[in-house]
């Protein structure tokens, strides 16, 4: 029994530090498929946790996350991260297109619970990095358009000083 209840403050824990969990189905995936797909969450310091249906509602509701509830039926898995909240979601939508077996049933996103439409449009999000790109280049535009302005200038200055 404290075993149990360890195992519920464990799961109630990742839940409540994730960014981002996304519910699945795994029902029907191979041991290799299966492992190639922890292989792929743990390169992106995402993890991949299978718990047992009533461990999961005990957890949610240490966690006061009551509206994932319903997505915990059959055989299912977590899959969360804590630091990207992009990536479990990512990761899971791009295998789940090699492996039919695979299916998201929800999740919830730095809190809130989400439905599988949702999960399946953060997935199409850009990851970390990708998003700092753009940021930075957003950031970066009104600096070079200063700077092509400023060398507008100074090249009309010098073309009126030579004629």
């Amino acid at each position: 029994m404290a075993k149990k209840q360890e195992e519920v403050s464990v799961v109630a824990e990742d839940l409540r530090s994730a960014a981002t969990v996304v519910v699945v189905d795994y029902l029907g995936l191979s041991v290799a498929e299966v492992t190639d797909l922890r292989k792929q969450l743990r390169e992106n310091n995402t993890q991949m946790k299978v718990v047992k249906n009533t461990i999961l509602r005990r957890a949610a509701a240490e966690a006061n996350v009551e509206g994932l509830l319903e997505s915990f039926v059959g055989p299912t898995a977590i899959v969360f991260s804590s630091e990207d909240t992009v990536a479990p979601a990512k990761i899971v939508a791009k295998f789940a297109e090699k492996a039919d077996e695979l299916t998201i049933k929800g999740g919830m996103i730095e809190g809130k619970v989400a439905s599988v439409d949702q999960m399946n449009e953060l997935a199409k999000l850009p990851d970390r990095d990708g998003l700092l790109s753009m940021l930075l280049s957003v950031l970066q535009a009104p600096v070079r358009n200063v700077a092509y302005a400023v060398k507008a200038v100074a090249e009309k200055d010098q073309t009126e000083d030579v004629a």
